[in-house]
């Protein structure tokens, strides 16, 4: 996965993240396949509901779907 420098994230537009907040970035194919992951481990834990992993799975599968 590719890294985000902070000055790199603050210039990302809202719409390349899953989340409002700038939470959990899906930009690219790496990134969104972290954000399915994370998100799971926090749902997981009890930190986000059924609905916040289903608003982030969507989010990161549209960018792990679309083509190449």
């Amino acid at each position: 996965m590719s890294k985000l420098s902070a000055k790199e994230r603050k210039s990302m537009p809202q719409s390349e993240y899953a989340l409002p907040g700038k939470k959990y970035p899906v930009n690219d194919r790496s990134h969104a396949g972290n954000a399915k992951a994370r998100a799971q481990q926090q749902y997981n834990a009890g930190n986000i509901s059924k609905s916040t992993l289903s608003k982030i799975d969507a989010k990161a599968n549209k960018v792990l779907k679309a083509k190449k």
